[in-house]
């Protein structure tokens, strides 16, 4: 470990340790997390594509790192990862590598020995920020924002794929989506065919959509809303989940706004306003639905306890419904789940 730090498009500057073969400067949107395990699923979690993600839990990666298969996709899609302490070592029976060992594989780089407490206060005061990982003096010339991009091109899947077996027919729509659901997906009885986000699936025959989370700003994903509109038409049952909700709500004419600080954690508490219920859910996103720009017919479903801010809206009377938290978990909570059960009965 060398001398590095993280400097902040503002000036802010924390300073740290960070592994030697980083011998470039890291740009990113700095962001934290409030979960204190799943970092594995978080890393690999494509909505977090061009982020730099801080950890507010003071140990990561005391149980080391699972096999790929246990992953939430083919690879770490973080651009950055801020720590307070790294554990050198790892105990658990399912691990095959440490934490520092899997970021240098994956060339993620890592900044270490952060007053972690004192940059998330910092973040929860401002917003998030664009940061560098670096090890050079002085403050980057020029910040890149990842947002300026389109990351759901980058992390959507390429070609369609298929799974399962089944009478009815489920289009999931790929903005970034993780593995735990399609395996949520396949527990009914449905034949899937995953789509790239930019895929025409309205002149197939199909029986229901899915639409996936995602990174970035969904007004981006201009190609996925104009599809999703047409298939709106059909009046067949629609779900969608966190980047998959904003695309819905842009879909059906609402608006869509960034949060101050987003949410992001496995500890993000919501009611359901049908019962009053209120569920602990995993939650990973930076922008939200406007609720007064709802249109007639729409209402909300989930409100999050911490800011009120929308979670879930649904139409009255058509089945389209969508969520902004995870109820496939991976990591966190699985108290949600019973939302694929209520997808399952509005397909059947």
């Amino acid at each position: 470990m060398i001398p590095s730090r993280l400097v902040l498009q503002g000036g802010e500057s924390f300073e740290g340790v960070a592994p030697a073969w980083q011998d470039k400067t890291f740009f990113g949107e700095v962001v934290f997390t409030t979960g204190m395990t799943g970092y594995v699923e978080s890393l690999t979690d494509p909505s977090y594509a061009g982020q730099i993600l801080v950890f507010t839990y003071p140990l990561i990666g005391n149980y080391g790192v699972p096999s790929p298969l246990d992953w939430e996709s083919g690879k770490i899609h973080a651009h950055g990862v801020i720590v307070s302490e790294p554990s050198p070592s790892f105990h658990h029976h399912a691990a095959k590598t440490s934490f520092l060992e899997w970021l240098k594989q994956e060339k993620v780089p890592l900044l270490a020995g952060v007053d972690t407490r004192a940059l998330t206060k910092l973040l929860r005061t401002r917003g998030v920020a664009l940061g560098a990982i670096t090890h050079e003096k002085g403050t980057p010339k020029k910040f890149i924002d990842p947002n300026a991009t389109s990351l759901v091109a980058k992390v959507s899947t390429k070609q369609p794929r298929e799974y399962g077996q089944g009478k009815k027919k489920i289009i999931a729509v790929d903005c970034g989506m993780k593995e735990n659901i399609i395996r949520s997906l396949l527990r009914h009885p449905w034949e899937i065919k995953r789509v790239p986000f930019d895929y025409d699936y309205t002149q197939e025959d199909w029986d229901g959509v899915f639409v996936s989370n995602g990174p970035g700003d969904p007004t981006v994903c201009k190609q996925t809303i104009a599809i999703l509109k047409k298939a709106m038409e059909r009046k067949k049952p629609i779900f969608g989940i966190c980047l998959g909700a904003q695309l819905l709500a842009l879909a059906l004419g609402a608006r869509t706004f960034k949060l101050p600080y987003g949410h992001r954690g496995q500890n993000q508490p919501c009611i359901h306003l049908e019962d009053k219920r209120c569920y602990l859910t995993s939650q990973n996103h930076g922008y939200a639905i406007d609720e007064k720009s709802l249109p007639k017919g729409w209402q909300v479903s989930f409100r999050n306890l911490n800011d009120e801010t929308v979670e879930g809206i649904e139409h009255r009377s058509l089945p389209f419904f969508a969520v902004q938290f995870h109820p496939e978990a991976s990591p966190g909570p699985v108290d949600t789940e019973w939302l694929f059960e209520k997808f399952h009965r509005l397909v059947r």
